[in-house]
């Protein structure tokens, strides 16, 4: 019996591939594209993830791949979180309750995964570089095959979009962009005159005419010449906003209710089969379309837990400590109370880095600049410069964009900017697109910058005022998604001494030198090595820049075999550490001296625990790797020693 956790979708059971979408007739595909929604919203509900997005884009999606002839065409999604419904047109129906799990489809587009994901994806503002590359590849192969970029509004506040169209010429009409506009409402009236003058504007015979005008109107004396184009501009401009796209080289198409697959086939024919290009589509969305509860929710279920598809009631976490974003976000407010000179800068994330409550309580040290976090950076080092502390808060992953801001205009100049880096080591569901892997490698090879990675919600605390109160130089701190461990919070904030460690278990024969969120592992694997006779010492060290030399060559000095552990790639913490032994002949002596970070692969999606599992990261791969440097074997049975 059909219900809206298991809809009934007869229509959509016909389509596996795009070239079965393409049989139905233009009438089935209002019909085809309810369904379609409905799928959606019973998978989402299944598996959680990115919901909105992709209710907006269900009639464009479906128009796309009525019109075009895709794989052949390419169709590049930008960010990739509103490609569900792709995934189900192309042949990933069957697996698309799997999202987001270990094993199963990704969140977010992936070329490993299929071929109708030409290009992956989850990063913003990558698609017009990525299909302008697609298209002049077949220009210059002379093979057939347009290219087509589905970009955000929100994702147009990047500078890369804008350096890619300025460069789109050159593929002329084998490049599309689509700008889905999920920002913008249109009222009926205009939105009917806007239809008609899409559908006008996209025709061969208008574009023809423009074209021929322009040739025209180059012959004419420069006056003349310019006031043609100019009266041209203007005529396109009041009617539909194009003029910047125009003057970017594009042909500029809408605005087009995106809803409306009435408008939406026309005019994706016209722009097809159009001689002139490239051509901009400005198309009108909106996200959570056609499930009542996304449509009143605030964010629109941008991402959601797993919900009653009836209720649209999402499963509440498990009561427990508070997350690391939080804790991060009341401690800054609490600086910013003490300090005016704190204020806040986030790259299009207030709510995933906590700074949406530092802005209701300091809405003019709050700045919120769009998916711009090279600018993000550059600002907060202006702000600096001039004696504000500007905190930065950015995910890992997405501070990777930024790097040549944080050496040039930061750490070069030794600017006090601080770092405050959410989402470090494995992120579970998102995979390795939003994996904080690499900053603790990234960041501790600059001169002059401060690496800090918080143990726990409590030390998270203490890093927040330390990094307030360092004005010496550029500080990060790090810390990862999710919950704490459920220490208590401080009352009043310690400033930790820059660089120093601390001993958080005393043994004799073995050393884990731990770095941020290990710890807890690393106090259980002490535990279990107690058990076989091991005594062993936990260290946090708290600093991976600088680090505490004066901590790591005692240990490394008074114990038989010494392990760091870190949520990060090779060229980290561990890193470091070994250099330091080898600079100073620590390990000419005999020591047992062993790294753990992250593998050297770009690990898939899963539950966070199985994923540092799987990365050997918890005690048992703790347990492991002492037990192998010192030859013993698992059950601790000592074996013959070298």
């Amino acid at each position: 019996m059909p219900s809206m956790n298991n809809p009934s979708t007869p229509l959509l059971d016909q389509v596996q591939w795009p070239s079965d979408l393409r049989r139905l007739n233009p009438d089935q595909l209002a019909q085809l594209a309810d369904e379609l929604r409905q799928e959606v919203i019973s998978a989402v509900g299944v598996t959680g993830g990115h919901l909105g997005s992709g209710l907006g884009v269900v009639e464009l999606t479906t128009a796309i791949h009525y019109v075009f002839d895709t794989p052949e065409d390419k169709l590049v999604w930008d960010v990739g979180h509103q490609c569900y419904p792709h995934k189900i047109l192309t042949g990933r129906r069957d697996r698309i309750r799997t999202l987001r799990q270990g094993g199963g489809l990704s969140g977010f587009t992936r070329r490993a995964e299929s071929e109708y994901d030409p290009f992956g994806a989850a990063h913003s503002s990558t698609s017009i570089s990525a299909a302008l590359g697609f298209a002049v590849a077949n220009k210059l192969a002379d093979r057939p095959g347009k290219a087509i970029a589905v970009i955000g509004d929100g994702a147009m506040s990047a500078g890369m979009a804008y350096e890619a169209m300025n460069n789109a010429r050159a593929a002329g009409n084998r490049l599309i962009v689509i700008l889905n506009d999920n920002d913008m409402s249109i009222a009926p009236p205009v939105g009917g005159l806007s239809a008609y003058l899409a559908r006008l504007v996209s025709s061969r015979e208008f574009l023809g005419l423009r074209g021929l005008a322009r040739r025209f109107a180059r012959k004419l004396p420069r006056p003349l010449h310019n006031a043609a184009r100019k009266t041209d501009e203007f005529a396109r401009g009041m009617a539909m906003g194009g003029t910047l796209f125009e003057e970017l080289g594009f042909y500029y198409v809408g605005p087009i209710d995106g809803h409306n697959l009435d408008q939406l086939i026309p005019v994706l024919e016209n722009v097809r089969d159009a001689a002139e290009g490239p051509c901009l589509i400005h198309v009108v969305t909106q996200k959570g379309k056609g499930y009542a509860p996304a449509e009143a929710a605030a964010d629109k279920y941008h991402g959601v837990q797993k919900f009653d598809v009836v209720t649209g009631a999402q499963a509440k976490a498990p009561p427990g400590p508070p997350s690391y974003t939080s804790v991060f976000a009341k401690a800054l407010i609490a600086e910013a109370e003490r300090d005016e000179r704190i204020c806040a800068i986030t790259a299009a994330m207030p709510s995933g880095t906590g700074l949406d409550s530092f802005a209701e309580a300091f809405p003019d040290r709050s700045f919120d600049v769009g998916i711009a976090e090279q600018h993000a950076v550059t600002f907060a080092a202006g702000l600096a410069a001039q004696g504000m502390r500007p905190f930065c808060a950015i995910y890992s992953t997405f501070l990777q964009r930024a790097y040549d801001q944080v050496v040039h205009d930061v750490a070069i100049q030794n600017l006090p900017v601080r770092f405050a880096i959410d989402r470090a080591g494995l992120v579970g569901a998102d995979g390795s697109t939003h994996a904080g892997s690499f900053d603790i490698a990234y960041l501790a090879t600059l001169p002059n910058m401060v690496v800090m990675a918080a143990a726990d919600e409590a030390e998270l605390v203490h890093m927040v005022h330390t990094c307030a109160l360092h004005d010496d130089g550029p500080a990060a701190v790090r810390y990862p998604r999710g919950n704490g461990v459920g220490v208590a919070l401080p009352a009043v904030p310690q400033r930790l001494e820059i660089g120093k460690g601390r001993i958080v278990r005393e043994g004799r024969q073995v050393a884990i030198l731990s770095l941020g969120t290990r710890l807890e592992e690393a106090l259980k694997a002490a535990e279990a090595l107690e058990a076989k006779g091991l005594s062993t010492t936990v260290a946090d060290l708290r600093f991976a820049k600088p680090l505490d030399e004066t901590l790591i060559r005692r240990l490394l000095t008074t114990h038989e075999v010494a392990v760091t552990i870190e949520e990060g790639a090779i060229g980290g913490l561990g890193a470091h550490v070994l250099t330091l032994a080898s600079d100073c002949g620590l390990i000419d002596n005999g020591l047992k001296l062993r790294t753990m970070r992250l593998p050297d692969i770009f690990q898939d999606q899963d539950k966070p625990e199985k994923q540092y599992a799987d990365a050997k990261l918890d005690a048992a791969g703790i347990v492991d790797t002492v037990l192998t440097a010192l030859r013993h074997n698992s059950a601790g049975v000592e074996t013959a020693r070298a």
